[in-house]
């Protein structure tokens, strides 16, 4: 009886931490979504033109509810083709998907700096999945890509800051001698000593936290550079 007990306690304890976990977001895994607060260091809101439906998914599925006209909304994140927003719609507060094309900006240029924004991002990402580097990239996204430099020079300026960030990889290679055994005369090899050679270098020039220049040393020869737009910028 005890033990039966005790295994019913076990599995109601397990169920309980299971669903204490929490659920991760079908947002975080989606490489369609770019997130605002990532790129952009300021809140954004859009104005409702009309009344507009907000859906569950940015597909336009599941109602959740509608903004009505000239209502105010904060940009969460953004696809090529739906815009995630949270606002007062008209029954409560509500977070959801909606068309773009039914929200407006004081700023005359920024549903073209978005989509600039959104199509930049998705290059960055694959740019990052892949450990490379590009032409145009930010620092923050050259460490995000492939880690903190060896090796780094900063010159400061009126202008601004400028720089050369280097990443360096070296091999270890351990050099031995015969030497023969004064009691047996068995020959056997001793470490004679380690040098260390570079197999390759990526040196980046920066440019106000921009990457201007990318130059690659590596035994496999020359790597293409691929050369990207460099970060959109928002009017505050």
């Amino acid at each position: 009886m005890m033990k039966i007990y005790t295994t019913m306690l076990c599995i109601i304890f397990s169920t309980l931490i299971t669903q204490a976990e929490p659920t991760k977001s079908l947002l975080d895994v989606d490489p369609d979504v770019i997130y605002i607060n990532e790129h952009i260091d300021q809140t954004i809101y859009l104005l409702t033109t009309k009344p507009t439906t907000v859906y569950a998914t940015k597909k336009g599925t599941r109602r959740l509810g509608a903004y009505p006209a000239n209502t105010n909304v904060e940009l969460l994140a953004i696809t090529d083709k739906a815009y995630r927003v949270k606002g007062q719609a008209s029954h409560a507060g509500v977070t959801g998907w909606v068309n773009p094309k039914s929200l407006a900006s004081k700023d005359k240029d920024f549903i073209a700096n978005l989509k600039k924004l959104y199509l930049r991002q998705l290059i960055v990402k694959e740019i990052i999945a892949k450990n490379d580097i590009a032409i145009g990239m930010t620092t923050e996204e050259a460490l995000k890509s492939i880690g903190n430099p060896t090796e780094t020079e900063v010159k400061q300026t009126r202008k601004g800051e400028s720089g050369k960030w280097h990443y360096i990889v070296q091999e270890e290679h351990k050099h031995y001698r015969i030497i023969r055994d004064p009691y047996t005369g068995n020959p056997y090899r001793q470490l004679s000593h380690i040098t260390t050679e570079e197999t390759s270098r990526i040196t980046l020039e920066l440019e106000n936290n921009t990457i201007t220049s990318v130059t690659r040393k590596d035994k496999n020869g020359p790597a293409k550079v691929r050369i990207i737009p460099v970060p959109v910028v928002f009017q505050k």
